[in-house]
């Protein structure tokens, strides 16, 4: 297993410790799966679907402008 020095703030540091005491096993434990987290949250890959892109167009084209005046109560009466 590789090993590597890492320097943090106080702030930081003291914010890693409660919560490696709180919800990890071991400070060792706490780092690997928080890196783990942090690498994986990052490497996100985009999906440039055109389904996905017609289906946002549709729902903004279906929106209604709420900048304009939207009339007066009288004009919903039928």
């Amino acid at each position: 297993m590789a090993t590597f020095e890492l320097k943090l703030s106080d702030d930081v540091y003291s914010e890693f410790q409660q919560l490696a005491e709180q919800e990890f096993v071991s400070e060792e434990q706490a780092a690997e799966e928080l890196i783990s987290s942090g690498i994986e949250a990052y490497n996100v890959t985009i999906v440039d679907d055109d389904r996905e892109t017609d289906m946002v167009t549709g729902a903004e084209n279906n929106l209604f402008d709420t900048a304009e005046d939207p009339g007066s109560i009288e004009d919903d009466r039928l």
